[in-house]
């Protein structure tokens, strides 16, 4: 079988002009190249090139075999070529699995921010609040909270999502800021129903657990739903940090008793394995942990261990 490599090097022997000019550029001595362009012409069967002191000529044969074979080791240049730059930059699709309401807090001009500065990436996102499973899904990345449990996956910690109380700062000027756990009680609390018919709101402070048992006059089994409300000026709410950092930033909703919140959760970037992790993978796993950490939507993990390990 005819080596390839020795018909890349016949071309660069024609359009140099000399053995020797070849060879430097090949990175070869000067009878090397010489010596397997003649194993070229035995294997071959036939003369390609005329010899002479001077120069070198194509014979009718290696005129004919240099227009057939040029174009194609130009072309496997050029594709060997594309194959390197996009191996320097991300490219490709991306897909990723994440929480259903994933982009009522993750906001969409960052993706855009995202795929613009990395034109050559394509993001397909699968939102659910079921569990991807990543091989059987082909998914390269997902965000989780709460333990990631498959023995085969890696998690990287991003940091602990807490919850946090939240008014509107309509309903605060109307009707106060609370300054003590045992004022929530003379408070509208926007909460999710219990089956009990009794609220009660399990709180972190800097002396350890505190219970605040609510009331209001509006309650909603859907956090988004409870969010809207919060802004609407209906009451105190106790939401994801997920859901109300942008609000608060913005000034749409105001932190109630800052010192309390809830016990945090850690939240994951979660992926099969760290060897040989696609450019583009590894480019959306960076972007989307510096975002989430730069934003306010994640703190500090909730518990210690190394940021990014193999769950077992």
């Amino acid at each position: 079988m005819v080596d390839l490599n020795y018909i890349a090097l016949f071309v660069q022997v024609v359009r140099a002009g000399s053995f020797a000019a070849a060879a430097r550029r090949a990175g070869i001595p000067p009878n090397t190249a010489s010596r397997r362009i003649l194993q070229l012409e035995q294997e071959l069967g036939l003369r390609l090139l005329h010899r002479s002191t001077r120069r070198l000529t194509l014979t009718d044969a290696g005129e004919a075999f240099y227009a057939r074979c040029s174009e194609q080791v130009e072309a496997l240049s050029e594709a060997a070529q594309d194959l390197a730059e996009g191996s320097q930059s991300p490219s490709g699709k991306v897909r990723v699995a994440a929480a259903a309401d994933f982009f009522n807090w993750f906001e969409m001009d960052w993706i855009h921010e995202f795929l613009v500065a990395n034109p050559k990436v394509r993001l397909e996102f699968i939102l659910s609040d079921a569990r991807a499973d990543l091989v059987a899904e082909s998914i390269d990345i997902a965000i989780r909270a709460g333990k990631v449990l498959e023995p085969t996956l890696v998690a990287r910690r991003i940091g602990s999502s807490r919850a946090s109380l939240v008014a509107s700062p309509a309903y605060l000027n109307a009707r106060g800021m609370p300054g003590a756990v045992d004022e929530l009680s003379s408070h509208d609390c926007i909460a999710m129903p219990a089956a009990s018919g009794r609220t009660v709101w399990h709180l972190e402070g800097k002396e350890g657990p505190v219970e605040a048992h609510v009331s209001g006059r509006f309650y909603a089994n859907s956090a988004q739903v409870l969010l809207k409300a919060a802004l609407a000026g209906l009451g105190i709410a106790f939401l994801p940090d997920l859901m109300t950092a942008p609000h608060v930033r913005s000034g749409r909703l105001t932190e109630v008793l800052h010192d309390l919140a809830s016990t945090g959760v850690d939240v994951y970037l979660v992926y099969l394995s760290r060897r040989q992790l696609p450019r583009a993978v590894s480019a959306f796993i960076e972007y989307a942990m510096t975002r989430m950490v730069a934003e306010g939507l994640v703190g500090p993990p909730a518990s210690n261990g190394p940021r990014a390990r193999r769950v077992a």
